[in-house]
């Protein structure tokens, strides 16, 4: 299973494209003296078939940059895109649209519906789309992840690790353009987190998929190809193939 910038001169074709990116993209609460930078104009492109980290102090602008590349915030001003498609110009509808078709998200809190089993979990991006679902992926997210005994039990019957999983598998259910992760393993224990950001992992160097993940974990970073060092709403610096060393190194000059 397999799952640049754009020519000035001619369309470039969809492959071409990063998976996202952000143009002088700025988001600003607050008004006058009380005005907050959270992200302050940022430039940035996250490429197809990489594993992205972001990184940074509390409050340097992490969440809140994913959530206007995401669609889940709309910025104060720049440009975020998914592939081709620029946010910006989108309706609260196409908005919600894009997000259930082309975007899988992975929190922190596993934000799994409690009434429904984990397979209707898993399966309800495709079900809310009205489009059927392709059961060979879904077998094999199922077999990946190691849920396939646990289909038939609801989010309470579920460890916290189980319920990663089932919320893992419906990030990836309808091959989305793009998976973001927002603190995956914050509420896991080291064995579970290990599962969970391997899998992550290995749907990158197999499937081909793009992934960006928010994390303070140094040692969850180091299974990217790239991570992103955020201070006061700027990029600040970036390590490619990151170990947690590294990335330990990185951040201890960040907090100096």
């Amino acid at each position: 299973m397999t799952i640049t910038q754009p020519s000035s001169t001619a369309p470039a074709e969809p492959d071409a494209l990063p998976a996202a990116r952000a143009v002088g993209l700025t988001k600003v609460y607050g008004r006058e003296d009380a005005a907050v930078r959270a992200v302050d104009g940022i430039d940035l492109e996250l490429p197809r078939g990489e594993f992205t980290a972001v990184m940074g102090p509390s409050g340097s602008g992490k969440s809140t940059l994913m959530h206007c590349m995401a669609g889940l915030d709309r910025p104060t001003s720049g440009q975020a895109f998914i592939g081709e498609l620029e946010i910006g110009t989108l309706d609260d509808s196409a908005l919600t649209e894009m997000r259930r078709d082309r975007i899988g998200f992975v929190f922190q809190s596993f934000n799994l519906v409690p009434t429904l089993t984990a397979e209707e979990n898993i399966t309800l991006p495709a079900n809310l789309a009205g489009r059927p679902v392709d059961r060979a992926w879904f077998d094999y997210l199922v077999d990946q992840l190691g849920i396939g005994d646990r289909l038939t039990h609801r989010p309470t019957e579920l460890s916290g690790g189980q319920q990663q999983r089932v919320a893992c598998a419906r990030a990836l259910i309808s091959r989305p353009d793009l998976v973001f992760a927002d603190e995956p393993t914050g509420n896991l224990d080291s064995n579970a987190s290990a599962e969970m950001l391997g899998f992550l992992r290995k749907s990158v160097d197999e499937s081909g998929q793009s992934v960006v993940m928010v994390t303070h974990d140094p040692r969850g970073a180091a299974y990217a190809d790239r991570a992103i060092f955020l201070a006061d709403g700027t990029i600040v610096g970036e390590l490619r193939s990151p170990t947690a060393d590294s990335i330990l190194e990185r951040m201890k000059q960040l907090g100096s």
